[in-house]
C-alpha cells in the first residue's frame, strides 16, 4: 500500500505539473501538508512526545539534502514517463554501494560489485546515451534523466544520514522534522514561483500531500512490523503501479529500453538486498539490535528515500 500511495503521489505530481504548477511550489505543498497531518495524528493518539529531540541541527542537515532529493524526484516525475522515473529511483542501492566503497572505505565483495555493474548496464539501456548524443527525437529529456539519477545519488546519501538519526530518534520524528524543515526551505522560493490556481489544482496539491504523507506512514509501519529484507523487495511493485498509471491516465506505455533495462536494475537491487541480509547475520547480537533500529527508516530502495522517494 505504501508503494501504491507513492506511485499515486508521483502521478498527481505529473498531472499538476502539466497544469502549470512549478517544482518549488510542488515541493513546498508536499512538505507543508505533511506537518499538520503528522502532528494531528500524534496528538490524537497521545504520542506527540515522540517528536522531542535534541538533534535539531542533524534533522535540518538531513532535510537539506532530502529536500534536494525531493526536487530531483519531482522534476523527474514531471519530465519523464512515470515508469522511467520510477525505475531510475531504484538506482539508490547502487549508489549506496559506491558510497560505501569509495567514501566510507568499507570492503565491498564481488556480489555487490556485480550488482553495481549489472544495475548500471540497465541504466545505460534505459537512458540510451547514443540517442542523447545524436539528439534523435526518441531520446528522453536529458534534464529528466539527470534528475532521476540525481535522486538516486541523494537518496543513497540520505540513507546514511537516516541511519545515524535513527539510533536516537523515532522514525516518525525523522519524517516530521524532514517535512517541517523542508517546507521552510521551499517557502523561501514561493515569492518567486508561487501563483494563483484554479480550485481543482489546489485539490491536486492537497492530494499530493495526503498521498505522500500516507506513503511515509505506511513505509514506517511496514519496516516496524516486517523484516527489512522482505519490505525492501516490495518497493519494486511501484513499477507496476507507475506503468498502470502511465497507460490509463497519460496513454503511455514504457519504451522497449525500459522493458530491457528495468529487470537488470531490479535484479541488481535484489542482489544487494540479499547480500546485505546475509552479511547482517554475521554481526554480534548487540550490533544487530543497533542495526535493526537504524534500518527502521532506511529501505535499500527509493522509498523514503526517493521522496525518500523521500
Amino acid at each position: 500500500m505504501a508503494m501504491v500511495m507513492l506511485s499515486t503521489m508521483f502521478m498527481l505530481i505529473k498531472l499538476a505539473g502539466e497544469r502549470g504548477v512549478s517544482v518549488p511550489e510542488m515541493v513546498f505543498w508536499r512538505q507543508a501538508m505533511a506537518v499538520p497531518l503528522i502532528a494531528g495524528w500524534l496528538l490524537a493518539t497521545g504520542r506527540i512526545g515522540l517528536l522531542r529531540t535534541r538533534r535539531l541541527s542533524s534533522h535540518a542537515f538531513r532535510a537539506t539534502s532530502g529536500t534536494l532529493g525531493l526536487v530531483c524526484n519531482v522534476t523527474a516525475a514531471m519530465l519523464l514517463p512515470l515508469s522511467v522515473g520510477t525505475t531510475l529511483g531504484f538506482t539508490a542501492p547502487l549508489f549506496a554501494v559506491l558510497i560505501t566503497a569509495l567514501v566510507l572505505r568499507d570492503r565491498v565483495g564481488p556480489w555487490r560489485w556485480l550488482a553495481v555493474v549489472l544495475g548500471f548496464v540497465g541504466v545505460l539501456i534505459i537512458t540510451q546515451p547514443v540517442d542523447l548524443i545524436g539528439g534523435r527525437s526518441g531520446a528522453l529529456p536529458v534534464a529528466g534523466l539527470a534528475a532521476g539519477l540525481g535522486a538516486g545519488v541523494i537518496v543513497a546519501m540520505v540513507s546514511f544520514q537516516i541511519r545515524d538519526l535513527a539510533r536516537t530518534e523515532a522514525p516518525i520524528a525523522c519524517v516530521f522534522w524532514f517535512a517541517l524543515f523542508g517546507s521552510l526551505f521551499a517557502a523561501v522560493l514561493l515569492p518567486f514561483y508561487g501563483q494563483r490556481h484554479e480550485p481543482h489544482i489546489w485539490l491536486l496539491l492537497v492530494a499530493v500531500g495526503l498521498a505522500g504523507t500516507l506513503a511515509q506512514l505506511l513505509i514506517t509501519a511496514a519496516l516496524r512490523y516486517g523484516a527489512v529484507a522482505t519490505v525492501v523487495v516490495m518497493d519494486y511493485t511501484a513499477l507496476i503501479w507507475a506503468t498502470a498509471y502511465g497507460y490509463t491516465i497519460f496513454d503511455h506505455l514504457p519504451p522497449a529500453s525500459t522493458w530491457l533495462g528495468a529487470p537488470l536494475i531490479i535484479a541488481a537491487g535484489l542482489i544487494i538486498t540479499w547480500r546485505e541480509h546475509h552479511l547482517s547475520k554475521r554481526i554480534s547480537p548487540t550490533s544487530a539490535l543497533d542495526e535493526s533500529a537504524a534500518e527502521e527508516t532506511v529501505p535499500a530502495a527509493p522509498n523514503m528515500t526517493r521522496e525518500p522517494r523521500a
